[in-house]
């Protein structure tokens, strides 16, 4: 299915039918991934991955689009690109700390830098990937990541 919610914000997530009656669908209580890249060609792939996992990926072109969302207090987990136009995903992070809130922060980047994956690691971020991103990686960050908010 696919969710269509004020502004560009895009969530998708993977229904099954309730067995034995016909259209009626279960709507179990599935983490919910924010994913914000100013790449569509990433949202979309990771989007892809998550969904693929059974959770629910709601995708944000920038970090002032997912700071605007109602969806941000639902995210089980974050995963961001470090670099993107106007609000870095390190700056993100520091909102979102500075509001109280410990949403586990995957952090993507096609630009490593050392200097700032050790100040997102030092400020909680669960891991800091570089693009391309290896899909067994990102899903065990992901469990690592959703295991830590139990």
């Amino acid at each position: 299915m696919h969710y269509l919610f004020k502004g560009q914000e895009s969530c998708t997530a993977n229904r099954a039918p309730f067995p034995g009656l016909k259209g009626l669908f279960v709507l179990p209580e599935l983490p919910i991934i924010a994913i914000v890249d100013d790449d569509a060609s990433v949202r979309t792939a990771t989007q892809s991955l998550v969904r693929s996992l059974g959770f629910t990926a709601c995708t944000f072109a920038d970090a002032e689009e997912f700071l605007r969302s109602p969806r941000m207090s639902e995210a089980s987990c974050l995963i961001a690109d470090v670099q993107m136009p106007g609000m870095s995903g390190v700056d993100l992070q520091r909102v979102l700390c500075a509001e109280g809130r410990d949403t586990p922060i995957i952090f993507i980047t096609a630009f490593y830098d050392e200097a700032i994956r050790a100040r997102a690691m030092k400020a909680g971020a669960v891991s800091f990937l570089s693009k391309p991103v290896n899909c067994q990686t990102l899903v065990e960050c992901l469990n690592k990541a959703l295991n830590r908010r139990r």
